[in-house]
């Protein structure tokens, strides 16, 4: 078994929570920095990107994610996570944690009333998932160590760069757990490699 921690600072704790446990692994709500130290890996859920940033700065997590990103802990981040983890986010100055090599389009596919689902084929993972959108942010661009794992309608929605890895929709909103499991599976290989 291996403890997937989800930041529980905003967003869509709850789902994810729910999601890890169902595919019988224990979940932990990190709200404090010190528990990076106690999980194998971790999910950034989606809620607004600007809001997670300031309490990320308010509760002193920077550093201590970007570490635990480096150290090569899987990260998952799901729309604001995908924000969070991009290292260039258009039209915005500053990047946040900037652990994965992507170019990021915040609210790529509109505002909250743009919100839809859409049938994708996730490579390696799924050929048919019914993903979530709401308010979705989209990848411009990817470097070149970067995989893409999905695309809807010719823009990237999902990606992976090592033990990083984003999408734009939420996984965590639907009963099809495949793509969380596909991270479970990089948490468990990464804790092999470790031992």
């Amino acid at each position: 078994m291996v403890k997937i921690g989800v930041l529980g600072l905003q967003g869509a704790v709850r789902e994810h929570v729910h999601a890890i446990e169902s595919l019988g692994e224990e979940a932990v709500v990190v709200k404090h920095k010190e528990q990076l130290d106690t999980i194998d890996g971790l999910i950034l859920p989606g809620g607004e990107s600007t809001t997670i940033r300031r309490l990320i700065d308010q509760y002193d997590f920077y550093d201590a994610l970007v570490q635990f990103g480096k150290a090569g802990n899987p990260i998952f981040g799901t729309c604001a996570g995908l924000i969070l983890l991009a290292n260039e986010i258009i039209g915005q100055d500053n990047a946040h944690l900037g652990l994965i090599d992507i170019k990021a389009v915040r609210n790529g596919f509109g505002r909250q009333r743009d919100s839809f689902e859409a049938t994708l084929q996730i490579t390696g993972i799924a050929e048919d998932f019914e993903a979530v959108f709401i308010r979705a942010p989209y990848i411009e661009e990817v470097g070149p160590n970067v995989e893409v794992l999905a695309t809807y309608d010719g823009r990237i929605v999902a990606a992976q760069e090592g033990n990083i890895m984003c999408s734009a929709f939420h996984p965590e909103l639907t009963d099809d757990n495949r793509l969380t499991n596909h991270f479970i599976e990089m948490v468990k290989k990464s804790k092999l490699v470790a031992q």
